[in-house]
């Protein structure tokens, strides 16, 4: 493989790093990226991430730090926190957490003591780790009560909800997750959680884009606070925000630093100012409306090739198949469709009586695919790779898998990824 020109310091100093990092960019270039949570940042916001503003220690908060010279960090950190403020129409932004699970657990040091009783989706019915469950930090120094979907429909069942929580009484309650390919109802939540007396806790991590798009309803009018990564469909850097009604501001700036963290990744700060500014413009608007577009577009030629999708499809980046009636594991159908160049990742679903780490789903998305001008048309197409890698996964067929990777790779070399130096 010939290494790109666009690390030539990098090459000079570390050849084999070069050489992976040239592996990962051409991976990245020639293959069909479906994991929900992935998706390409644009060059502003990797020029961003690997700035000068590395070098620089800003424990504290802007205006008010431990380390003299933060002239110019601080006004980086107070665009970015500007900038989230104005786009997601809050009172607070934090900018400082690391990525999305540190996010969560400022939440708690906030609002929680060891022992309190918290509240969030289970695991495997689409929910997050932090958001309670027992294997997570939060699950052993919380109790935690867990909601799950209907059986029947894949759907929230709020009467559970509202009975389960006035049962319990959690000190927080989480909405959102890692596998809801369904409209969250922050206005529900809400009420729910003001008649148990929780503190509402909007997780918006993997819609984060779609929301300041507006693709999918906001949270902020309902949630006491709203915890988010920054990539995803936010195309930002890897890093986190909580944003909040003024009121919480200082508990949970007390929680981030010093509660939890020392300085703050300034050079992330900046991505995220960059990525907040992308996603303020018309274009990025246009953008969430066409990955909702096109996951539904997909889930609806998933469908009729007879996948069964919990919930019975999407209103929002995020399909969740279920394999059983494939006669195929997730996880053989996951590495089988990665070796025809389409990513993904296998999944639990809802009642899943397989074991997590062989569970019976798959987890696909569109922010990536959307990312490279792939439109509505173009999703029959990805549905029959997908039904055609299925059916070679499970039958070990290796000369169809490499069929459908030819196939992949020459869509692809049509629809450049934003931020790669390839050409």
């Amino acid at each position: 493989m010939s290494l790109p020109l666009s690390h030539p310091a990098l090459l000079a100093a570390d050849p084999e790093l070069a050489g992976l990092v040239a592996a990962e960019e051409r991976l990245q270039s020639d293959t069909l990226r479906l994991i929900p949570s992935e998706n390409y940042v644009s060059t502003a916001v990797l020029e961003a991430s690997g700035t000068v503003l590395q070098n620089k220690y800003s424990e504290g908060y802007a205006g008010r730090r431990y380390y003299e010279g933060q002239q110019n960090i601080d006004k980086v950190e107070t665009l970015a926190v500007e900038r989230a403020r104005a786009l997601f129409g809050v009172e607070h932004a934090n900018v400082q957490p690391y990525s999305g699970s540190p996010a969560n657990f400022a939440v708690y040091l906030a609002f929680a003591e060891p022992g309190d009783t918290v509240m969030g989706m289970a695991l495997p019915m689409g929910g997050h780790l932090t958001h309670g469950w027992g294997v997570s930090a939060t699950g052993k120094w919380f109790r935690g009560v867990q909601y799950g979907v209907r059986a029947d429909t894949g759907l929230i069942d709020f009467d559970e909800v509202r009975e389960l929580a006035l049962k319990e009484r959690p000190k927080l309650i989480f909405c959102g997750g890692t596998a809801l390919p369904r409209t969250i109802d922050f206005a529900a939540f809400a009420e729910i959680a003001k008649e148990a007396g929780a503190v509402l806790v909007a997780d918006i991590a993997h819609i984060a884009g779609l929301v300041a798009g507006g693709a999918h309803p906001s949270p902020a009018p309902y949630a006491d606070v709203i915890s988010t990564t920054t990539h995803k469909t936010l195309r930002g850097p890897r890093g986190a925000m909580l944003m909040s009604r003024e009121e919480h501001a200082k508990a949970l700036d007390k929680a981030v630093f010093p509660g939890l963290q020392g300085g703050p990744h300034n050079q992330t700060t900046a991505a995220i100012a960059v990525a907040l500014h992308e996603a303020a413009q018309p274009a990025f608007c246009a953008y969430a409306h066409q990955v909702v577009a096109n996951a539904k577009a997909l889930a609806d030629a998933l469908l009729d090739r007879g996948f069964d999708l919990v919930s019975g499809g999407t209103d929002n980046h995020l399909i969740l198949m279920d394999l059983t009636a494939r006669d195929v594991s997730g996880k053989i159908a996951a590495k089988g469709l990665d070796r025809a160049g389409i990513v993904v990742n296998y999944n639990t679903v809802p009642y899943d009586p397989r074991k997590p780490f062989d569970p019976s789903g798959i987890r696909i998305g569109t922010p990536s695919l959307t990312s490279r001008g792939l439109v509505v048309e173009h999703m029959p197409l990805v549905a029959e790779w997908i039904d055609r890698g299925v059916a070679a996964a499970r039958s070990g067929d290796e000369g169809a898998l490499s069929a459908i990777r030819s196939e992949v790779t020459d869509l692809l070399s049509t629809h450049p990824a934003p931020g790669l130096p390839l050409t």
